[in-house]
């Protein structure tokens, strides 16, 4: 699942904040590790200085695992970076990137930085994007506390399997959280009118969630830590936000895209929507990528 894992860096302090993340997955699952440095096209005649860059942060990372079955590669892109981060995980059989959400640009207000935004929009494999601060912070493992999202939908359980590794291999909280719209929007004479749902039918969608989120929580149950289920009404961002902020979650775990049912939430703009004003790390993990079992699931 975690096989190999491709961490870019760009030669900034922001950059490197993913290192705690890239190091608690090391000591849990062993995999092959690839530093990528990348430079832009412009930056061609600096390839050896990025080399250089790259080897000196190969070098610390060991020393810093200090594991010797500990695998780590290297590698230098030279190109436009969005571009160059996928095509290397796709032809090389890389099974998650781990990124900053800024680098080299700075932290920009209300934006992901350039490089990170372009990869989320088009990323073919499981991604977590860490959450740069300025100055750096160091918080508790982005692990310590998990919120997972969850539509009822087969498409929405394919992050399941792993927050399910995750969980059993690292100390770590889940909270499985399923949001509920209170009404839907009929269109009227007037344009749009939002129709709540009848009491009696909140009710019985709230107890169908509920038993959902439990049988789904039975397939964590080996893990580490805690698992607890919630379930809100409300705007689907909105509440995953909030949820993960009065909980202290330390990240987010979702598809990148799917649809759900009978609340008609569509991830894609859901996702969109956390990715921007959320404060925690996010994990994502596309739709169409197959895994094993998902737990809860016969």
């Amino acid at each position: 699942m975690f096989e190999k894992i491709l961490v870019p860096l760009d030669g900034s302090e922001l950059a490197k904040q993913v290192f705690g993340c890239v190091s608690d997955l090391a000591r849990a699952f062993n995999p092959e590790v690839i530093l990528a440095g990348v430079c832009e096209p412009h930056e061609t005649d600096r390839e050896q200085a990025c080399r250089e860059y790259i080897d000196e942060e190969a070098r610390l990372m060991r020393k810093n695992i200090a594991d010797p079955s500990f695998r780590l590669g290297t590698a230098v892109l030279l190109g436009k970076p969005a571009e160059l981060i996928l095509e290397y995980a796709e032809k090389n059989g890389v099974g998650l990137i781990i990124i900053s959400s800024h680098g080299r640009s700075g932290i920009r207000p209300w934006s992901l930085g350039s490089t990170a935004n372009k990869v989320l929009h088009k990323v073919g494999v499981p991604l977590i994007m860490v959450r740069a601060t300025e100055p750096p912070a160091a918080p508790p493992s982005i692990f310590r506390r998990i919120l997972v999202p969850l539509d009822g939908s087969e498409r929405g359980e394919v992050i399941l399997p792993y927050v399910a590794e995750i969980h059993r291999r690292i100390p770590s909280e889940v909270i499985l959280l399923r949001v509920l719209e209170a009404g839907k929007h009929v269109r009227s004479i007037g344009g749009l009118d939002f129709v709540r749902f009848e009491d009696r039918t909140m009710k019985t969608a709230y107890k169908e969630a509920l038993s959902y989120l439990e049988k789904t929580s039975q397939g964590l149950a080996a893990g580490s830590g805690q698992v607890s289920t919630e379930v809100r009404a409300g705007d689907g961002a909105e509440e995953i936000i909030k949820h993960a902020a009065e909980n202290r979650c330390t990240l987010v775990a979702m598809p990148s895209h799917g649809h759900s049912g009978i609340e008609s939430w569509l991830y894609g703009s859901v996702t969109y929507k956390v990715l921007q004003a959320g404060k925690e790390a996010v994990m994502l993990v596309p739709s169409t990528v197959t895994s094993r079992k998902r737990p809860g699931r016969p």
